[in-house]
């Protein structure tokens, strides 16, 4: 893991007033953060000099939310057999395959919409079993984990001596409670030949928006993975009807999810509501996930240690602090993931034998301010500035590095906002998104100087973020239409985020006109799949036509080819 760095502030006005914006990433107005109090104090209590570092913060959160900062392997252990409740009302999830081994995940909680889950502060035995079949005949791996409160008895369990390229099933049990069973599966042999892999792409859930449609019918799709490119969950407040969802009075605990979230608390309890939801723990059940995140498990738009509001630089550390860890906790991600205070190391590497080599990004923790207060703006001096970065030097280099190395036939980079050039008008003068790569192209041509100079041929990159599906030809300079394509790019709408959408939305005839080398646009909601083969690949754009109410069928909106050695997106 990366060893936590000092804890450096940006001078730039934004840094200390908070952006201002007219709107909010997608239209919708945004409010001022309410201060919460307890995060104050507990930041004044540390005081600025020690919290400016991640050991400083680590013990502000761990001040704040009354835990220790190691592991409880000490705390006392609760007999199972006093659990009178089952404890798997959050489902189970896996992770990150790889050849020899995956990571399995679950959290124990009786009462969900409840801080402690219903559960005292102990250690809790879980047994764990991993089989061939889905009634369990032939098991291959079984044994036992903790579930400690330190994590809010989160379970994390990296099983290996697994075979290679299988599918396997999975369950946990405590006390006389057994969870759903689930699916996951490993990557081939390292230097094997993969013929094949088919994997899902979804980004974007507001939970207030709309049901999880799109997960009920992910869920049945026969996949190897699927990445999360964001936005799992959002920090804005739930009303007691859930938004658009209307539910009954009554359904939702009063007032418990009507505030943004800021504290460790208020995350964990966000993750469970979003949990508790039956189709996206269908999905999770279904296939094992490779999760990144973008703003909205933090805050919207933050940029590395800057804030969106106008807040004390250490209060923000310690919101971030706690969105980290609260995300780790309920992702089925591996222990090198774990965080120290505000940071976490989740830019990692997957591979698919030598078919597919899978960069997965984090395009938020490190990148530099967004230019011109954020938004949609004219280029200028500022964004354009060569020392800018989306990525940060150190994962930059990463992953130049790993293109050197690769021997894939596809070099896939699963990330979070935009890549390819996204005009917003066919006149000039143009404004583009200073928080997607437009607002960094010195970070951008710097990343296709790389892949070229890497000898990159079958460059894929996937997107979440924008809550529409685009489909683009990624070019080598995205001033000249006639320039080389280099690489697709594969942008998947929202899950729900933006409610119900349309297929074309109102800037359809601008976006499509300004920037040709977009091959598809597409505003409802849904995911997309990808087939990768030796020859080729295709992308199926997939969408439902309502969200705000439950019941819609799928749809597939058009499907795209892209031939190895040959860049670019041609309809199937």
């Amino acid at each position: 893991m990366r060893r936590p760095r000092p804890l450096q502030f940006l001078p730039h006005p934004l840094a200390r007033q908070g952006r201002t914006h007219d709107a909010g990433p997608h239209g919708a107005p945004r409010r001022p953060l309410v201060p919460r109090p307890e995060l104050r104090a507990v930041a004044r209590h540390i005081g600025r000099r020690r919290f400016l570092t991640a050991t400083g913060a680590a013990a502000a959160l761990a001040f704040a939310v009354g835990v220790p900062g190691a592991g409880t392997a000490a705390a006392a252990e609760l007999d199972t057999a006093r659990l009178t409740d089952d404890p798997f009302t959050l489902g189970v999830a896996s992770g990150d395959p790889y050849p020899d081994s995956v990571l399995l995940w679950t959290r124990l909680a009786p009462v969900p919409y409840q801080a402690d889950g219903g559960l005292p502060a102990r250690r809790v035995t879980v047994e764990w079993e991993i089989a061939q079949d889905a009634r369990f005949r032939s098991v291959v791996r079984r044994g036992k984990a903790d579930a400690h409160p330190e994590f809010n008895h989160t379970v994390h369990v990296e099983v290996g001596g697994l075979a290679p390229g299988r599918v396997y099933h999975y369950r946990f049990r405590a006390g006389r409670f057994v969870s759903p069973v689930g699916r996951t599966r490993t990557a081939p042999a390292p230097r094997s030949r993969a013929a094949g892999l088919t994997f899902g792409v979804v980004s974007c859930q507001r939970y207030d928006q709309g049901y999880y449609t799109a997960y009920r019918h992910l869920a049945q799709e026969d996949l190897d993975v699927v990445f999360h490119l964001g936005d799992y969950l959002y920090e804005y407040a739930v009303n007691d009807v859930a938004g658009a969802r209307a539910y009954p009075a009554g359904t939702l605990p009063s007032g418990l999810f009507n505030r943004e979230t800021v504290t460790l608390e208020d995350y964990r309890l966000r993750y469970a509501l979003y949990k508790s939801d039956p189709d996206l723990r269908a999905a999770h059940a279904a296939h094992p996930f490779v999760v990144t995140w973008d703003d909205h498990e933090t805050e919207n738009n933050y940029a590395d240690d800057t804030p969106e509001n106008s807040v004390p630089p250490e209060e923000f550390l310690l919101r971030r602090a706690s969105a980290y860890r609260a995300y780790w906790e309920n992702m089925p991600l591996r222990r090198p993931q774990r965080p120290e205070g505000p940071d976490l190391k989740l830019y990692r590497r997957l591979h698919w034998g030598r078919l597919a080599q899978f960069d997965v990004l984090d395009t938020r923790q490190y990148r530099s301010n967004q230019a011109y207060g954020d938004g949609w703006q004219y280029p200028g001096p500022e964004s354009e500035n060569p020392s800018r970065t989306l990525t940060g030097a150190a994962q930059e280099r990463w992953l130049l590095d790993g293109w050197r190395r690769s021997d894939a036939v596809w070099n896939v980079v699963p990330q979070q906002v935009t890549f390819s050039q996204r005009l917003d008008r066919p006149t000039p003068p143009a404004k583009v998104s200073m928080d997607s790569w437009d607002g960094y192209p010195a970070s951008r041509e710097r990343v296709l100087a790389g892949a070229q100079a890497a000898g990159v041929e079958n460059l894929m990159v996937l997107t979440g973020d924008v809550h529409v599906h685009y489909g683009f030809d990624i070019k080598r300079d995205f001033a000249d239409p006639g320039s080389k394509t280099v690489g697709t790019e594969i942008v998947t709408t929202s899950v729900t985020s933006g409610g119900n959408g349309s297929e074309k939305p109102a800037n359809w005839d601008n976006l499509t006109a300004a920037n040709p080398h977009m091959r598809f646009y597409n505003g409802l909601r849904g995911y997309t799949t990808v087939a990768l083969g030796r020859e080729r690949a295709r992308a199926d754009f997939k969408t439902v036509s309502h969200v705000t109410t439950q019941g819609a069928p799928l749809t597939t909106a058009a499907s795209f080819v892209t031939e190895a050695g040959d860049p670019g997106l041609k309809p199937a």
